[in-house]
């Protein structure tokens, strides 16, 4: 056996207790929820979850609601969850890590090997080189609106389907 400095396991039980809490503490634990499997808009473009979705589909939601404020930064959330601004991967990353799928930001060339192929029951990301999005519980996240340009870009959550032509379908494994 190695000996081992009483400082150095101090130190790394304390960076073990509180780091995990400072990441749980930039994700929404609850939020609104309506009955039925489809999530909703409501005010101000943020989302209720759909009771019936797993608790990590809700998370992700409820996560995305404090995006929506946000500018659309060219990579921003890429260097750490926690960032003034997003960008498409950067949006899609901070939903998911909220959810407890990923541990770090993703880009999204990155995206395209996400998880498994094809589409999710809950939760859907469309990845390509250059842009990804996600349909979650049936509503489209994304930083572009794609049907009514607006000249804004933003993360936000969008009514209107995208055509999926040119992305690659991928989905968190059980979702």
């Amino acid at each position: 056996m190695y000996p081992v400095d009483r400082k150095i396991l101090l130190g790394a039980a304390l960076f073990a207790l509180i780091v995990p809490s400072t990441i749980a503490d930039l994700f929404p634990l609850s939020g609104p929820v309506v009955r039925g499997k489809k999530a909703r808009i409501y005010s101000a473009g943020q989302a209720a979850a759909p009771k019936k979705a797993p608790v990590p589909v809700k998370r992700a939601i409820w996560a995305a609601n404090q995006l929506c404020s946000k500018p659309y930064r060219y990579g921003g959330g890429h260097q750490s969850f926690d960032d003034g601004g997003y960008d498409c991967s950067g949006t899609v990353s901070y939903v998911l890590g909220a959810a407890g799928m990923i541990d770090s930001p993703m880009s999204s060339t990155e995206f395209r090997r996400y998880g498994k192929r094809g589409r999710g029951k809950w939760i859907t990301i469309y990845a390509r080189d250059g842009h990804t999005f996600a349909v979650i519980a049936g509503l489209r996240l994304d930083t572009t609106p794609y049907d009514n340009y607006t000249g804004h870009w933003a993360p936000c959550w969008q009514t209107t389907d995208r055509p999926p032509r040119g992305f690659e379908a991928r989905h968190p494994v059980g979702l």
